[in-house]
């Protein structure tokens, strides 16, 4: 049996299918697409369009930049610069929506002084979003990177992730809003589907005995 990890481009995956090998896609890269299935709503769209805006403000004003700094020491506020979005990297988004919530009472304060970014001000409704995907997505920050490295083997560790994921960090609770427990959801049911098929089931079985029986 034959087995090889790949990405998703046409000329690795026909070249399995040529040799009739089993294709383990990347973790990595799968989790990173169903996260962006996940975040293609309307809501979210929305409001990390607001975010974008917002971060290129204070980027192209040396003035905004220097009542932010001067507003995070009064208002005791990590001096942290904001971020933005990358849209290779779900994480930057993340990373952009958890910053601007850090520094919510800074930002709003220096926009609403600015008649032309007062619409950039993030209302309830964005602060619900923003707060939702944390929630949804900020569990999952580490395993992207961690399942996708080339210096280590980490196959034998998707089967364990995706039962932690199902039991845990993407189960239902309580606490989900009705956009986080979607968000969920969705990545749930995208991994579950890509990792169905018989042939990896197997594979996964055999490259979790090699890899403990070379321990």
């Amino acid at each position: 049996m034959i087995c090889m990890t790949t990405d998703s481009g046409a000329n690795m995956v026909k070249a399995l299918d040529l040799n009739a090998w089993t294709r383990l896609q990347c973790f990595g890269h799968r989790l990173h697409l169903a996260i962006e299935k996940s975040a293609k709503d309307p809501r979210v769209d929305r409001t990390v369009s607001i975010l974008k805006k917002m971060v290129s403000a204070f980027s192209f004003s040396w003035k905004k930049k220097r009542e932010l700094a001067r507003l995070q020491t009064e208002m005791k506020l990590p001096p942290h610069k904001l971020i933005t979005d990358s849209p290779t990297r779900w994480g930057s988004k993340l990373a952009m929506i958890e910053r601007v919530l850090e520094q919510e009472k800074a930002i709003s304060e220096i926009l609403k002084a600015d008649k032309k970014t007062r619409c950039l001000v993030p209302g309830y409704n964005e602060k619900d979003v923003m707060e939702s995907v944390v929630k949804a997505l900020g569990p999952l920050r580490d395993f992207t990177d961690a399942l996708s490295g080339e210096d280590y083997v980490s196959v034998s560790y998707v089967k364990p992730v995706l039962h932690l994921f199902k039991e845990h960090l993407l189960k239902a609770d309580d606490d989900d809003t009705d956009l986080s427990g979607e968000m969920k959801m969705t990545i749930l049911n995208y991994l579950t589907d890509k990792y169905k098929d018989p042939k990896t089931e197997n594979c996964w079985i055999w490259l979790h005995l090699l890899i403990q029986g070379s321990k």
